[in-house]
């Protein structure tokens, strides 16, 4: 039942994610949509095949080892092409100065 929810669970981040690059305005949030829907979504995923899959103890630490992997290195590289973006010269298109609510 457990490997249901997690499959459950990895559906669902990913259709909110793919809902969320096609939604959002400009390339920082999409990019924290699609770093969002890989991370959770694949992890979520693959911990689901780790659990229901009948193969060897050494195909299930497989799939464990490739989820701790992506939870490491798609933050690193999300942050990698948001920082190629800012200083090729991109720009937000929607910028909110959460300080100026605070001091008037």
């Amino acid at each position: 039942m457990i490997e249901y929810f997690f499959l459950l669970l990895g559906e669902l981040i990913m259709v909110f994610g793919t809902l969320g690059i096609l939604r959002f305005p400009d390339v920082y949030t999409r990019l924290h949509a699609a770093t969002k829907c890989d991370t959770g979504g694949a992890m979520s995923i693959l911990i689901a095949l780790a659990i229901i899959s009948e193969a060897s103890p050494l195909i299930r630490l497989k799939f464990l080892v490739l989820a701790f992997l992506i939870a490491l290195i798609n933050p690193m590289i999300s942050h990698a092409i948001a920082r190629g973006a800012y200083k090729h010269g991109t720009k937000p298109k929607v910028v909110v100065d959460m300080y100026a609510w605070d001091n008037p």
